[in-house]
């Protein structure tokens, strides 16, 4: 069932600079599947299990108007810890800090496409906000397989000037 959403569910939060760890995502989106893998493993065998360490994915492309070979996602999890490149490709970066618009999306959050066209086509022109300049995000606060699909909760982040 595809969630609807309103302008009362949109607030406005100050957000920390959050320092992640990233493996970024290249290429057609039907591969994130494997890219997830990697991450997963790289993240146990370092110890930042999705229960002490935020997870996060930056979608710095829209899948439906950017050509597959240059689609890009990055999938992250927040640490303070140094981060040396690996042979997964990991590196260190940052989530800035500043004004976000955040809707909570519950269910499953696979397909964040409605929340986001939302978040841009109906709630932003309304709101008189502008955008600035880093991607949406998305926090995954609970998530299969830890939490059965529908109740996988997930908040998307429109940074804001």
């Amino acid at each position: 069932m595809q969630q609807t959403f309103k302008a009362d569910d949109v607030t406005i939060r100050e957000t920390e600079t959050i320092p992640v760890a990233i493996i970024e995502h290249r290429g057609p989106p039907a591969g994130i599947g494997a890219t997830i893998q990697r991450f997963i493993l790289w993240r146990k065998a370092k110890g930042l299990s999705p229960l002490n360490s935020e997870t996060f994915n930056v979608f710095h492309s829209d899948p439906q108007s950017t050509d597959p070979r240059e689609y890009r996602l990055d999938i992250c999890v927040a640490t303070d810890r140094g981060i040396d490149e690996d042979e997964q490709g990991v590196v260190s970066g940052v989530i800035p800090g500043g004004r976000c618009a955040v809707l909570r999306v519950v269910g499953n959050s696979d397909d964040l496409e409605t929340a986001s066209l939302y978040l841009y086509r109906d709630w932003l022109p309304e709101s008189g906000e502008e955008t600035r300049d880093f991607p949406l995000y998305c926090q995954r606060i609970a998530f299969f397989p830890e939490v059965s699909e529908q109740e996988a909760v997930a908040g998307l982040f429109l940074p804001l000037k």
